[in-house]
């Protein structure tokens, strides 16, 4: 896609969003700001991926972080998904989940700001991941397993007769992920062929259990 593909993604996306801000800095700058830093501080890990920065702190002056009171969370959640969305375009890999903070500095002139990008590895060593939902709806993965099924006491409880009441879970194992089988009626699926057992995940694999698709995004 590119920067300039993803500066029109970045309009559309946020600038519909924020139209209505005061603030001296529009959102479409701290979108550029992010993905420049992940460009300029990408490096190659031994397994020859490339590896970018997760962890994102936007200092602001105090007056530009105040105009952004009402906004703060969805401006967070919009500029996690531009990155989530860069790093997949460019084949970038992520260390552990995209953060982005939203802080006061008062050494800072109002329209100004500074962006301070880490590489921060999730617990266990790996890497990123989420599940999104039919609904949009993102559920991170992190080192412990993830339930489905129609229990509401799993971890993604869904309503669907068409699952078992333990489905299935997704587990972190040796640097990835895996879905497995929790021995349900009908199966789990992932791009439309049934596993046996348990099976690696991919950026992107649809996951179906039953007549529920779940797409698995590692970053």
């Amino acid at each position: 896609m590119g920067l300039q593909s993803l500066e029109r993604r970045l309009e559309r996306m946020v600038e519909g969003v924020f139209r209505g801000s005061r603030a001296a800095i529009r959102p479409i700058e701290l979108g550029r700001r992010l993905v420049r830093e992940m460009d300029e501080q990408r490096s190659v890990d031994v397994k020859g991926r490339r590896v970018v920065p997760n962890d994102f702190q936007i200092h602001l002056s105090a007056r530009d972080l105040a105009s952004f009171d009402d906004i703060g969370d969805v401006l967070r959640a919009e500029l996690v998904e531009a990155a989530r969305e860069y790093a997949r375009e460019e084949g970038y890999y992520f260390m552990g989940p995209v953060r982005v903070d939203l802080l006061a500095d008062d050494e800072l002139r109002p329209g100004r700001f500074t962006v301070v990008a880490t590489l921060r590895q999730a617990a266990g060593g790996v890497g990123a991941g989420s599940l999104v939902l039919p609904s949009g709806q993102r559920i991170p993965l992190g080192d412990r397993p993830v339930t489905v099924g129609r229990m509401s006491d799993c971890t993604i409880p869904l309503n669907d007769q068409n699952v078992s009441r333990q489905h299935a879970e997704i587990a972190p194992t040796r640097g990835a992920y895996v879905v497995r089988d929790l021995g349900s009626t009908n199966g789990t699926m992932v791009n439309g062929t049934r596993i046996g057992g348990e099976q690696r995940l991919s950026d992107g694999d649809i996951l179906s259990f039953g007549s529920t698709y779940v797409r698995f995004e590692a970053s």
